[in-house]
């Protein structure tokens, strides 16, 4: 039997490989630990795979994985056009992939203040399709619903707007467990907390992950190729993540350290992509990596409601890209002037610029946003001193707070994982997360939280 992937699968698949005996992948544990997410084909065990994207998997009778061999390979060969006909070419193939992936039917569109849902929306706007828009906020924090809903009124569609609010995880953190096997952090994915609010719409969502990345700039400008490697390490490595992987990795006796280990596995997986190109090679890096191991893995949650569709997913979007110039991908270029193409659209706020739209983003800079910048600093200060504290990120609503903290407690001094993680190396992580510096300290704190639902579901009888 066979089994081929897609250049970017909307779903991961597990097997197993024969004559590898089934113990903790502690190395790769780590890796997950400083960046949030597992890479290649690495899981919790060392005889279960995640296979790999655009590959051709064979399996023998047992259904056990012998190997594994690649239908495409990432490239970068820039055609001779314009940047007009490249925009012309953009458009037509979204909306041709946005046609043929929603068949008529209703759809379920998540916007939010940037552009890939718009991209989608506009598409949606000029086809027949019904449209279902919503978007969520956070209690306290940023209005990201009021833009889109701009954009869904102006596109005609019905709209309904959630708050995400405090404390919501722990109604459903063993629900989110099974959905995505504990195989991401649990402070990102916010819909969890309208599940079953979104199973009563009717349709199937339109999701617009990744389209950031395939339409924007690998590296920075004046990236060489000697700085590659380092590049990439700091864009995958929360800081405060490699301080616990390097701890774990101590604590289990593990060959070697735990940085040289992780960089190593970067040159691997950037040695494996021909490309010349600086930008382009780290961009088919990322989506090989933490598209396929980390954006994909949520998507599970959207799967428990209706069925998705995902536009820059589809395979003929990765080969579009791949024949594009960087010029005309850089900075978002294509996206920016097919959002153009509707002035309305365009002039409504780009969460990113705010409070500067598509049109005139440009100007974002001293001191044109000096006035913003400082009455929005006031309203923070004045919304804290009102006994409201400013939210802008997921884990302050699930870490901050007494409810929070005892929840929290539960399950990182729980008594089984801690025959694992020892409680000394977690309470020295979560102190200094409430004691020195909470924000680059959630990251290690929600991952010992993940590995401590993970730990307790797979060893409950031991």
């Amino acid at each position: 039997m066979v089994i081929s992937s897609s250049i970017l699968p909307q779903e991961h698949v597990f097997a197993k490989k024969s004559n590898v005996k089934h113990t903790l992948h502690l190395e790769a544990i780590c890796v997950f630990v400083a960046t949030g997410f597992f890479m290649d084909e690495d899981t919790y065990w060392k005889d279960l795979v995640c296979l790999a994207p655009a590959h051709d998997h064979e399996f023998d009778s047992n259904g056990r994985l012998i190997k594994s061999s690649p239908n495409f390979q990432w490239h970068y060969t820039p055609r001779k056009i314009s940047f007009d006909q490249a925009l012309e070419e953009y458009v037509a193939l979204l909306t041709q992939v946005l046609k043929e992936q929603t068949n008529g039917r209703e759809v379920i569109l998540p916007l939010s203040g940037g552009l890939d849902s718009r991209s989608q929306a506009l598409v949606l706007k000029k086809l027949t399709n019904p449209v279902h828009a919503f978007s969520y906020s956070f209690q306290n924090g940023y209005p990201e619903h009021q833009i889109a809903k701009q954009v869904a009124s102006v596109c005609g569609f019905d709209f309904k707007e959630f708050i995400i609010k405090q404390g919501y995880l722990w109604n459903c953190i063993k629900d989110l467990a099974t959905i995505n096997g504990c195989y991401s952090e649990f402070t990102h994915p916010r819909q969890m907390a309208v599940l079953d609010e979104l199973k009563q719409v009717q349709g199937v969502f339109s999701l617009g992950h990744w389209g950031d990345v395939l339409f924007d700039r690998g590296v920075p400008e004046g990236i060489n190729e000697s700085e590659i490697v380092s590049f990439v390490f700091k864009k995958m490595v929360k800081p405060k993540g490699l301080e616990l992987a390097q701890c774990l990795w101590e604590h289990w006796g593990l060959d070697g350290d735990f940085k040289s280990y992780l960089i190593a596995r970067i040159e691997t997986g950037l040695k494996k992509i021909k490309i010349d190109n600086i930008s382009a090679k780290v961009r088919a890096f990322k989506t090989i990596q933490w598209g396929h191991r980390w954006t994909t893995t949520n998507l599970s949650i959207f799967k428990e409601a209706h069925p998705i569709s995902m536009p820059y997913y589809d395979n003929r979007m990765c080969e579009f890209i791949c024949s594009i110039p960087e010029a005309y991908l850089a900075d978002r270029r294509l996206q920016i002037g097919h959002l153009r193409q509707d002035k309305t659209i365009a002039n409504i706020t780009w969460q990113a610029q705010r409070p500067f739209n598509i049109n005139n983003y440009s100007i974002n800079k001293m001191p044109f946003n000096l006035p913003y910048r400082v009455l929005s600093k006031f309203k923070r200060l004045g919304q804290g001193f009102l006994g409201h504290p400013y939210v802008q990120r997921n884990w302050e609503l699930q870490f901050l707070g007494e409810n929070n903290e005892e929840c929290l407690k539960d399950f990182l001094y729980n008594e089984k994982f801690n025959e694992w993680i020892p409680r000394a190396i977690i309470e020295d992580f979560y102190n200094r997360f409430r004691k020195v510096n909470a924000i680059p300290y959630s990251h290690p704190v929600s991952m010992l939280l993940t590995l401590s639902v993970w730990y307790q579901r797979n060893f409950k009888g031991n």
